[in-house]
């Protein structure tokens, strides 16, 4: 699943504020205050937006409590990395991992061996 910018970003706060407590309801407005909290400011209705898009990709989940909703992550982040680095090999390099870790070797100048 490709997933632009803001998305990523979006994801990374929901997969943070996950991490400091697995069970926690996470709003519209966590995400904003976590994203500001790293410099990304955007407008409340444009992160409703762009979450409600998660929720239509099965990224997120929505749910309702009393009249508020919150949203989980149906993925985590290496779950999510791992989709995308195959999508990427898939559009790319034909599936192959070799032929895109050699790519990534030589423009990237990556020497480690892996």
């Amino acid at each position: 699943m490709v997933c632009g910018k803001l998305e990523i970003d979006i994801l990374n706060a929901v997969w943070s504020l996950t991490n400091e407590n697995e069970d926690k309801d996470i709003s519209i407005q966590d995400v904003v205050e976590a994203l500001s909290s790293i410099g990304i400011n955007r407008a409340y209705t444009t992160i409703k937006t762009v979450m409600d898009r998660l929720t239509v990709k099965s990224i997120l989940v929505r749910y309702k409590v009393g009249k508020k909703f919150y949203y989980k992550a149906t993925m985590d982040r290496r779950e999510m990395a791992l989709d995308s680095i195959k999508t990427l090999a898939g559009q790319f390099f034909g599936g192959s991992y070799i032929d895109m870790l050699h790519f990534i070797e030589s423009e990237c100048g990556v020497v480690d061996s892996y």
